[in-house]
């Protein structure tokens, strides 16, 4: 790996809902990896926690409220991309308010566990898939 080979570290959130279904976007058109269905959230800002940068998130591209304290960590991924090394830390949310749209164009799906695989994802939120299954 070159010197200039960088970590990205993103938050990730599977919003749950009350009859159990998580919360799956497509990234849009003009972004890379478009068409594929991610979990929610973003980029950490430096100087931000994880927790932060998904309230963040949710409201920005969500319209969706939480507090941190409705965070909890599940897991995380580690996968390498051609140019950057992603590291992606997955909470759950199950207390949110407000109903989510996409802000950002996105379509929004809410997928029950055992249906994840329909959708194609980017490579690092795959691993992420049976974890969900179990806890769902």
């Amino acid at each position: 790996m070159s010197a200039d080979f960088k970590i990205l570290l993103v938050a990730a959130c599977a919003l749950i809902d009350a009859d159990g279904r998580i919360l799956l976007a497509q990234r849009p058109e003009g972004k890379s990896l478009a068409g594929l269905w991610e979990f929610p959230g973003g980029k950490v800002e430096p100087g931000e926690t994880p927790e932060a940068c998904l309230v963040r998130e949710l409201e920005e591209e969500l319209g969706v409220t939480t507090k941190s304290a409705c965070l909890a960590p599940l897991t995380f991924a580690s996968h390498t991309y051609d140019d950057f090394h992603l590291l992606m830390p997955l909470y759950i949310c199950r207390r949110f308010e407000g109903f989510a749209t996409g802000r950002e164009g996105q379509a929004l799906k809410w997928v029950r566990a055992r249906d994840l695989r329909d959708y194609p994802m980017p490579p690092a939120d795959e691993p992420l898939i049976p974890i969900l299954q179990d806890l769902l």
